[in-house]
């Protein structure tokens, strides 16, 4: 069985994903804010209380996805439906995790809501699910470019927010250094692509964009590396926040804590900690737990038959040590 799965996802990753071109949630003009949904298409239906629904999830070592799961947990008691999110052991198991999906389809769940480790990876299992007439959503934050609807932010806007609070900060500019996420997953690009562009009509250069794979020693050996060659850099970004946690301590070891600025992405409670602290400079929070809840919303409205436009953004800040007090009540 293993063997078939391993063929299977060796076909997706090398076939050409013509989908993936042609949809981008950040460009799609189907979509509405989530805060609309109530407005545009009235109460939550209600389901029968056996009604089941299925989490495929990145993996439960980063708590950006423990508190998407939360937010599924919570939005299944707030709707009376059934949630069952499973994850593989670690962000890089794309092969474990499409074989997770297709152990899941054949246990009653009536919908997925898919957060896939890659763009290609969990594309078999979505077409399985087709046929057998199963809802998939794509929730966060690589892209699914088959799937009929996608639940969460408008990546691009997470870049542009922090290039933007850069400008502001530094009119005169300075250097700059990105820590990209794993390389060819859609978040990861939009976030870098947002920062970058955005930069690009500034005085501020950027001087390295290195991936670390979402992995926070990885982030800190690279960051080591990068300051070590540009030790007056301004600032990094980072595309999440377990990265730019791995950032902070290699700008603590070169000594240039509150010199050089650090930014991540998601709003885990470790970020808001080092925040506090005056260690990390800010998170662009993708409020992951209202990310979960609405998503089972989403799914609840589009099982009861209602249909919705196809993307459906969720909202983000920019968090730093000056208004973190405002945003902590969506932890």
């Amino acid at each position: 069985m293993r063997n078939r799965t391993v063929l299977t996802l060796t076909l997706a990753l090398t076939a050409p994903l013509a989908a993936a071109a042609t949809f981008s949630p950040d460009a799609e003009k189907d979509r509405i804010d989530s805060t609309q949904l109530a407005a545009k298409f009235g109460p939550v239906p209600k389901l029968p209380a056996d009604t089941r629904i299925g989490g495929v999830m990145k993996a439960l070592s980063n708590e950006y996805w423990q508190l998407l799961r939360k937010g599924y947990e919570q939005g299944a008691r707030k709707y009376g439906v059934q949630v069952d999110a499973q994850a593989p052991s670690n962000e890089s198991d794309q092969i474990g995790q499409l074989s997770m999906m297709n152990t899941m389809m054949g246990k009653g769940y009536k919908a997925f809501l898919l957060s896939p480790q890659t763009d290609a990876n969990l594309l078999p299992g979505v077409q399985r699910a087709k046929d057998r007439q199963l809802l998939t959503i794509n929730v966060n934050d690589a892209l699914v470019s088959t799937t009929p609807h996608f639940v969460g932010n408008i990546q691009r806007q997470n870049g542009v927010s922090v290039a933007e609070y850069l400008i502001k900060t530094f009119p005169a500019g300075g250097k700059v250094a990105v820590i990209e996420g794993q390389p060819g997953v859609y978040a990861a690009g939009q976030r870098t692509g947002g920062f970058k562009d955005t930069l690009a009509k500034s005085k501020f250069k950027v001087v390295a964009s290195v991936p670390a794979n979402w992995d926070r020693q990885q982030a800190f050996n690279v960051a080591r590396d990068i300051l070590r060659k540009n030790p007056d850099l301004t600032a990094f970004y980072a595309n999440n926040d377990t990265m730019a946690l791995g950032v902070v301590e290699a700008v603590k070891s070169a000594g240039r804590l509150g010199k050089t600025l650090v930014f991540g992405t998601d709003g885990i409670n470790a970020a808001y900690d080092s925040i506090k602290k005056g260690e990390l400079t800010g998170t662009v929070d993708s409020f992951p737990v209202l990310t979960g809840e609405v998503a089972l919303e989403v799914t609840v409205r589009l099982l009861a038959g209602q249909k919705l436009p196809r993307v459906i953004a969720t909202p983000q800040a920019l968090v730093t040590k000056a208004n973190y007090k405002q945003y902590e009540q969506f932890k």
